[in-house]
C-alpha cells in the first residue's frame, strides 16, 4: 500500500511564507498526479494545486501567483511553497496522489486518489 506523510505545517501571519512536503512510502513504481486541497472549516474542499509526472500544473485561482508546486520524482515529494500567505489561506491541507502504481509483493497494483492525514496551516492578520 501506499502511505503519505506531510509536514511543513504551522502558523504565520499574514504576508508570510510556509513549505509543505508530503512523501509518499511504499513500493512506488510510478505516480501520475500529486497535489494539495485544502478545507477551512465550514467550507467544501478545494484545488489549491497538481502537478503530473510530466511537470504539467494546475493552479487553484486564489493562490496564482503566490504558491508554487513541484515534485521531486525520485524521491515521491511533492511541495508547496507559499508565499504571500492571506488569513483566507487558513485552512487544513491535505496531500493527494492519483494513479500510483506499485509492488505488492510480486505483483503491480494500481491505487487512486489516495490522501494524506491533512496539515493545519494558521495565517493571522
Amino acid at each position: 500500500q501506499v502511505q503519505l506523510v506531510e509536514s511543513g505545517g504551522g502558523s504565520v501571519q499574514a504576508g508570510g511564507s510556509l513549505r509543505l512536503s508530503c512523501a509518499a512510502s511504499g513500493r512506488i513504481l510510478s505516480i501520475n498526479t500529486m497535489g494539495w486541497y485544502r478545507q477551512a472549516p465550514g467550507r467544501q474542499r478545494e484545488l489549491v494545486a497538481t502537478i503530473t509526472s510530466g511537470g504539467s500544473v494546475n493552479y487553484g485561482d486564489s493562490v496564482k501567483g503566490r504558491f508554487t508546486i513541484s515534485r521531486e520524482n525520485a524521491k515521491n515529494t511533492v511541495y508547496l511553497q507559499m508565499n504571500s500567505l492571506k488569513p483566507e489561506d487558513t485552512a487544513v491541507y491535505y496531500c493527494n496522489v492519483d494513479q500510483v502504481v506499485y509492488y505488492s509483493g510480486i505483483l503491480s497494483r494500481h491505487e487512486y486518489d489516495r490522501w494524506g492525514q491533512g496539515t493545519q496551516v494558521t495565517v493571522s492578520s
